[in-house]
């Protein structure tokens, strides 16, 4: 029987989606409708936040979640290195500086032992973006500790919908939870647990004296040039003259299309049994390749928490991890893709010309050194696991019999 090609990931889409995009097609509104409204409260009530704001992509809700925070020009921000580079990006979109927090190496999150060195060295730092990695979640309560109340928790929780930490109080605190972070802010990107193409949202959870539903309304209109009505708005509107509008501040344009948000609501309704299967997939990988001499596997549970299980990331041990894209090859060669996640930030042109350099996060760069994102995605069987690690054991197994011959 012929093997079919392994993406590493690729989105799910059911009779439901295009059941519920052909209705927002044959309905009056294709964008700026009520659709948008009905994904923000079911994802708010989903991750347990106070707001949520729908937007155009993950970046977007990241720009969005740093001017609702009230960054300026030269203020500082903590973030991670080891991330896609919109992490940090938003920071220079406000015109802040960047400030690398190198990793723990056991879970790819943010150490905290090094953040409250950060904290002490820039006491005027204006807060942090912390990133859950590959569906890990990052403690915000310990940060939230370290950093005190007068500064910012902006989450990045884009791997990481319907994973969680464990908190002192034995809690169970969900990725956007309202407990300890600030706002948190998600991706919908094709490739991500939940998918509506391209897409996004910010949870808001700001305490007093912010008030979540002002700012959510400033962030909608944010979302639209800094206009004072959407389109729903002034079709349903009651005034004389329903078409009049104001806008009250240079906004921008990343509103989510109902489109996107119809697609959004059915793969959220569907989401808790995609996430069953995802960790049925993760637990194959664990149960198959533990023990493996040559690697170390994902932490996917600890005290603190489990994962979402948005990536399976394996770390090759030392002799074999400079052999890492000859694997990949090898498995490329028989119709499985892989990943590696993430190039550290200030390996980048745009970080390295800002000098960043591979010595302020030593973790990060061995992290990215020894990585391979392993395929998982609601398209693959058991089996398919099954094939990615015979595919694997068997590639390693040659690269050790050419090295000890």
């Amino acid at each position: 029987m012929l093997n079919l090609p392994i993406p590493y990931s690729t989105q799910e889409i059911t009779p439901d989606d295009i059941s519920a995009v052909t209705k927002i097609l044959k309905s009056t509104f294709l964008t700026q409708g009520p659709a948008i409204s009905a994904l923000e409260e079911s994802f708010a009530t989903y991750t347990e936040s106070n707001h949520c704001v729908a937007v155009a992509n993950g970046t977007a809700a990241l720009h969005l979640g740093i001017l609702s925070l009230g960054v300026a020009a030269g203020e500082k921000v903590i973030t991670s290195p080891l991330t896609f580079a919109a992490s940090a990006n938003c920071i220079l979109y406000a015109g802040a500086r960047v400030i690398f927090c190198d990793i723990d190496k056991e879970t790819g999150l943010m150490d905290l032992e090094i953040l409250q060195e950060l904290i002490d060295l820039h006491p005027d730092c204006k807060g942090v973006i912390p990133v859950n990695y590959a569906g890990m979640s990052v403690n915000t309560e310990k940060i939230r500790k370290i950093i005190g109340k007068n500064r910012f928790i902006l989450e990045d929780a884009c791997h990481s919908p319907g994973g969680y930490f464990i908190d002192s109080k034995s809690d169970k605190v969900k990725s956007g939870s309202n407990k300890y972070a600030d706002a948190a802010i998600f991706s919908f990107h094709a490739v991500k647990n939940i998918t509506t193409a391209e897409g996004g949202a910010a949870a808001l959870s700001l305490p007093p004296p912010f008030d979540n539903a002002e700012v959510h309304r400033t962030l909608k209109s944010h979302c639209l040039h800094g206009q004072s009505k959407d389109a729903a708005s002034k079709f349903n509107s009651t005034d004389k003259n329903p078409w009049r509008y104001d806008v009250t501040h240079p906004g921008f344009k990343c509103n989510m299309t109902d489109i996107q948000a119809a697609m959004g609501r059915v793969a959220l309704d569907r989401y808790p049994a995609d996430l069953t299967y995802r960790i049925q997939l993760a637990d194959r990988y664990d149960h198959l390749l533990s023990g493996q001499p040559s690697m170390d596997l994902p932490q996917r549970k600890s005290a603190d928490g489990t994962s979402a299980d948005h990536l399976y990331i394996i770390q090759l041990k030392a002799g074999l991890a400079v052999h890492r894209d000859a694997l990949m090859q090898a498995l490329s060669d028989q119709g499985i893709s892989t990943n590696v996640h993430f190039p550290p930030l200030p390996l980048l042109t745009a970080y390295a010309d800002r000098g960043f350099a591979a010595k302020d996060c030593p973790e990060a760069i061995k992290t990215y050194d020894a990585a391979i994102s392993l395929p998982i995605h609601r398209h693959m069987s058991l089996e398919d696991v099954d094939r990615v690690v015979g595919a694997l054991t068997s590639a390693i197994a040659k690269l050790t019999d050419q090295q000890a011959s």
